[in-house]
Formats: C-alpha cells, sequence, structure tokens
C-alpha cells in the first residue's frame, strides 16, 4: 500500500493542497491518518478517490455534490461523464493511478483502449503526451520513483514499437527521406520514436539510427543516404560543441528539432 504527503497529492492530482484540506474539512472526502508529529498521510484508496473526484470537478461537477456519491457512485459518475471522445482526463488519471500502483496490465489495457478510441497517433498525443508531461512533474518533485517512471515509459516505447512494425514498407526511391537520430548524450527517445511512426505513417521513407549516434557517423550516412531532412530530439541544452546541428554546418539539408507536437 502506497503512502503519500498532502503535498504528493497535490502533485498527482493538481488539485490544491489548501483545496485538499478545505474538502477533508467540510465534505469529509478523505479520511487521512496522522502520524505522531501530526502530519497527514494518505493511502491509495484516498489518492484514487481524489483523482475520480478532480476528474469530475473538472467537467463542471459541483464538490458538494460529488462529496456526497459513494465509491461505487464515484467511479460510475466518472465512466458516464468521459463518453465525450474528446475528453481525455479519466485515461490519465486511470493511467497515473496504475503507474503509482505499478498495474502493469491495467497500463496496456488503458492504452489499448485509448487507442482503439482515438486511433493510436491521436491516442499518444491526446492522452499519452500529457500524461507524460504529468509523470515527468511527478519525478521531479519526488512524488514518483525511478522503477514506477521507468515502467510506463517502457511500455509505451513497445506500444510505438508494435505499432511502427504494422505500418507497410516505403521504397526509398518513391519518398522523402529522413535521417532520424539522438546525438551523443541524448537518451530520451520516446518523441523520436513517434516521429518514426508518424512519418512512415505519411509514407516517408526513415532511416532510424537510435540513441547517441556521434556526428562523425551522422554525417557518413548522409552522403550516402542523401535525406531530405535531419530530424533529431534535445531535451536538455548540450554541452558546447557536442551538438553542432546548424544550417551553417548542415548547408544542404532541412533540420527538424522534433517533439510530440512536430507530426508533419
Amino acid at each position: 500500500m502506497g503512502q503519500f504527503s498532502i503535498s504528493d497529492l497535490e502533485n498527482i492530482s493538481g488539485i490544491k493542497a489548501h483545496t485538499i484540506r478545505m474538502w477533508e474539512q467540510r465534505y469529509g472526502i478523505l479520511q487521512p491518518v496522522r502520524t505522531h508529529t501530526n502530519i497527514r498521510t494518505y493511502c491509495d484508496n484516498d489518492l484514487r478517490r481524489l483523482l475520480n473526484v478532480a476528474t469530475l470537478c473538472g467537467q463542471g461537477h459541483r464538490i458538494s455534490k460529488v462529496a456526497q456519491l459513494s465509491e461505487q457512485e464515484l467511479a460510475s459518475a466518472v465512466i458516464a461523464c468521459c463518453e465525450n471522445p474528446h475528453d481525455y482526463s479519466r485515461q490519465i488519471n486511470s493511467l497515473l493511478a496504475a503507474t503509482l500502483e505499478m498495474n502493469e496490465p491495467q497500463i496496456c489495457k488503458l492504452l489499448g483502449g485509448a487507442a482503439q478510441q482515438l486511433g493510436f497517433e491521436q491516442a499518444i498525443m491526446r492522452v499519452v503526451y500529457p500524461f507524460l508531461q504529468r509523470i515527468g512533474i511527478l519525478w521531479q518533485t519526488g512524488s514518483i520513483n525511478p522503477a514506477q517512471e521507468h515502467l510506463v515509459t517502457n511500455i509505451i516505447r513497445q506500444k510505438i514499437v508494435a505499432a511502427t512494425d504494422q505500418l507497410p514498407p516505403v521504397n526509398p526511391k518513391d519518398a522523402r527521406r529522413w535521417v532520424l537520430f539522438l546525438p551523443e548524450g541524448e537518451l530520451h527517445e520516446l518523441a523520436l520514436l513517434f516521429m518514426n511512426y508518424a512519418l512512415r505513417a505519411r509514407t516517408q521513407h526513415v532511416l532510424y539510427l537510435g540513441q547517441n549516434l556521434p556526428e562523425s557517423e551522422l554525417t557518413a550516412v548522409c552522403q550516402t543516404y542523401e535525406p531530405h531532412a535531419i530530424c533529431t530530439v534535445l531535451t536538455a541544452v548540450p554541452e558546447r560543441g557536442r551538438c553542432k546541428l546548424t544550417s551553417t554546418t548542415w548547408p544542404n539539408y532541412a533540420l527538424v528539432p522534433c517533439s510530440f507536437s512536430t507530426v508533419p
């Protein structure tokens, strides 16, 4: 069973700590246990309930009404409010809860459901990307541990690779050619993997070179492959002199720094 502080709940749910305290005092929506130093601690059930409450309140439901719902009624209301295909808060909150529990089957089920409902690309854009933004914040604040973050990112990586493998091959002579790579010192691959999928889905030919590629190797590849564009991802400011991808150093190619939102 997990144990969370009120700041953990604030980071995970997006509900301010003072609001959580007010809801506790006025409506009794959570039942924290206090330590011998009178500090509130919360369990998994408290977190799950707060995520559901946050989902409903985010849809415009009044907290005074939501607080009166039983656990079953609360869950049913969350499911019902998310029948709108343009609302993704429930999927994101459910993924957060499953990640905190390290519930791999549930994470896979939720991702599969989102892909079936929205299509793979839109599921990544509308559900997975904002979910990963939340995961990044939680990791930075210490609200999740590295094992939880690694679990979910590796599952998402597997899903993107599997979806890419299902796309038909493209003849490089009949399509624009792209080189995708990560420079030396850059290891965060998810955005580049998604760009690989998005380009191939648009019948572009991609040479995917992966992580930590020395620039000298990139030069040799481009001389042979003659790509239309070179595409990379920089999640942190590179060390001076390490990454020299500029229009001056690579005048013959379009340079495309990409992220999840860079879809042609």
